[in-house]
């Protein structure tokens, strides 16, 4: 098991998405993109898969620490935190749901013994001249007097 694959567990375990794994890290002034962070949860076949080195792992672990535990002048319970993460995801869920469906009411038919009334001969859709003139092909063909 590698460093990208603990990342992963991690970050599905507690629930966490690229902003909130961007602050975590923020947390111990190590500075990462939210594309640098796809790249680490890429398949590894991909071609834009990045390993995650030894580097990021621990200051992410940092981070999670003192993001779940607080730091010793002001200490949180890490239960906490983990409800309010759950909470937003569902709030965010909740919020992007779609709107209830209208009912789509289908054009009604006129009568069967009504019509609707003509206006002049139906109109075609004229056809565009063509950019190339027709040519006939004789396929080496001698020509015929």
């Amino acid at each position: 098991m590698n460093n990208n694959d603990v990342f992963k567990k991690l970050r599905v375990a507690l629930q966490l998405r690229d902003d909130q794994i961007v602050e975590i890290l923020e947390l111990v002034d190590f500075r990462i993109s939210k594309a640098e962070l796809g790249a680490f949860f890429r398949n590894a076949d991909h071609p834009n898969f990045m390993e995650c080195g030894d580097q990021v792992l621990r200051n992410f672990l940092n981070g999670l620490v003192i993001h779940l535990r607080g730091t010793k002048e002001n200490p949180t319970n890490a239960m906490d935190i983990i409800e309010k993460n759950k909470a937003a995801i569902k709030q965010n869920t909740q919020s992007n749901d779609r709107p209830p469906a209208v009912p789509y009411d289908k054009p009604k038919k006129p009568a069967a013994g009504k019509k609707p009334p003509m206006k002049g001969p139906p109109q075609r859709p004229k056809k565009p001249e063509p950019i190339v003139e027709k040519v006939k092909f004789n396929n080496g063909k001698l020509k015929k007097k």
